[in-house]
């Protein structure tokens, strides 16, 4: 089953994701570790939230997904005030023109790398196509977050257009989460609405396993936050902040 089929045209409806605070936090980031850049790139860039806000302020953005879907959504909303590329590919085996100054995957794009070695791969691409002393900066999920904030609970959520329900499984012993979502649309025009599924898969993955990952990609692990600080994650911390250089 697809993901981010039919989903990709109610995904902004209801993912309230704070890519504002996102894009200043990563400039942040840059700044504090020297970093410049000019050129961007936006794995596993969903429907362009964080792409179009950093376009604004001037960066060169290229805009990648696995989802033609949720890229249609992206163009669809402009380009704000730069260029942006985008590209449909899937993120484990990506390609580019040439290469960028920096690199960004945010909201848990890298807990879909449900394979370690899926893992190793798409650092080692980080590396071919950054520049030298290009950063690459990523968020995951925590595994407190799985364990104790997704776990095995059911949530759900509506407006008047729409109506979703996910129910979440975790097993621990895989590291694995599964999301199990059905929606209900409203048909335009018409008092029906229309039911599909969506199932996700992602994996939890120790802060040691994605600093093992970068150093075998080659990549200088340069730190890690707890989301939106530049301190050492909390043991409760939801998302963790990953920054690495390139040689």
């Amino acid at each position: 089953m697809d993901i981010y089929g039919d989903f990709a045209n109610i995904y902004d409806s209801f993912i309230s994701a704070p890519y504002e605070d996102w894009a200043r936090y990563i400039e942040k980031i840059w700044c504090a570790h020297g970093a410049t850049p000019r050129s961007v790139l936006d794995l596993a860039c969903g429907t362009g939230g964080l792409t179009h806000i950093l376009a604004a302020k001037g960066y060169d953005m290229i805009g990648l997904d696995i989802s033609a879907e949720m890229l249609a959504i992206a163009r669809q909303k402009g380009d704000g005030d730069g260029q942006i590329l985008y590209l449909h590919q899937d993120m484990r085996n990506f390609e580019l023109y040439g290469t960028v100054d920096a690199i960004v995957c945010v909201c848990d794009g890298i807990n879909y790398l449900t394979d370690p070695t899926d893992l190793g791969r798409v650092f080692a691409l980080a590396r071919n196509y950054l520049n030298p002393g290009g950063l690459l900066v990523f968020d995951i999920n925590s595994e407190y977050k799985y364990e104790n904030i997704l776990a095995d609970n059911t949530f759900a959520q509506a407006d008047d257009n729409a109506v979703y329900i996910w129910e979440n499984f975790y097993y621990p012993t895989e590291r694995i989460n599964q999301y199990d979502m059905t929606f209900f649309v409203k048909d335009e025009g018409v008092e029906r609405y229309r039911r599909f599924e969506e199932t996700h898969v992602q994996r939890a993955y120790s802060v040691q396993e994605i600093k093992s990952a970068l150093v075998g990609a080659d990549l200088e692990y340069l730190a890690y936050y707890g989301e939106l600080t530049f301190g050492v994650p909390k043991p409760d911390a939801e998302r963790i902040f990953f920054v690495a250089r390139a040689r």
